[in-house]
């Protein structure tokens, strides 16, 4: 998946909430902390937030419980 196709998947116009880390894409849909694509003020759906993981509250095995969907092309 490239970043411009990742766009899409933001959550808004019933589109799944898609994020990516480290070259991966996780469906984060189904996360109660996704409403709507946004994630507590903080970041958006359809990014690659492998930079931004680094500063978060949590670490990235939080992501373990997602779902790959596919992997980011550079």
């Amino acid at each position: 998946m490239t970043k411009d196709e990742l766009k899409k998947y933001n959550g808004e116009n019933g589109m799944p909430v898609y994020v990516a880390y480290k070259g991966k894409v996780y469906d984060v849909s189904d996360s109660g902390m996704w409403v709507g694509g946004d994630h507590m003020g903080e970041h958006t759906a359809g990014a690659d937030l492998t930079d931004e993981i680094e500063d978060a509250p949590h670490d990235d095995r939080m992501l373990e419980k997602f779902k790959v969907v596919g992997d980011l092309e550079e």
